[in-house]
């Protein structure tokens, strides 16, 4: 994490608090993290920090373009930092609740398609592509995962 984040809060009038320093950081730790999640992390460190503080903190980072979120389960979304230079989508296996992280240039002939044929553009940060894993066998689905396991690659 660097300072960038705090010009961009300043700039745009807000104040750079201990709990926003909290819940970023939690969020930069946990990689992929729901909104309760990130409250049981900052409450490791803090218990002045409740939840509603953190739903409306990350509302705030997120309009910063600080954090993202993505639905990679039926439940709250997900919530991962930015980084400038990294951004990806998800593959969330169904069996497992494996989360790979898939960088974007990997869907770039699809994102192009979509556009070319239907003029839509991709936010392709938002994606969540479901399915099974290499390690699953395909024909069992399981509905309730608990916390996702998460994986980062490039492929």
């Amino acid at each position: 994490m660097t300072d960038d984040w705090r010009a961009r809060l300043r700039s745009q009038g807000y104040r750079l608090t201990p709990q926003r320093e909290l819940i970023l950081q939690a969020v930069t730790t946990l990689r992929h993290a729901t909104p309760d999640e990130v409250h049981v992390e900052v409450r490791r460190h803090s218990t002045a920090v409740n939840l509603s503080t953190v739903y409306r903190t990350l509302e705030v980072l997120e309009q910063l373009g600080l954090v993202r979120h993505a639905h990679l389960t039926d439940r709250a979304p997900t919530y991962h930092a930015i980084d400038d230079d990294h951004t990806h989508f998800h593959l969330v296996c169904r069996n497992c609740g494996l989360v790979t992280s898939v960088e974007e240039s990997v869907a770039a002939d699809f994102v192009a398609l979509l556009d070319q044929h239907h003029g839509f553009v991709t936010d392709v940060g938002h994606l969540a592509v479901f399915g099974t894993c290499r390690t699953c066998p395909e024909t069992v689905v399981a509905h309730d995962h608990g916390p996702h396991a998460t994986e980062e690659t490039d492929d």
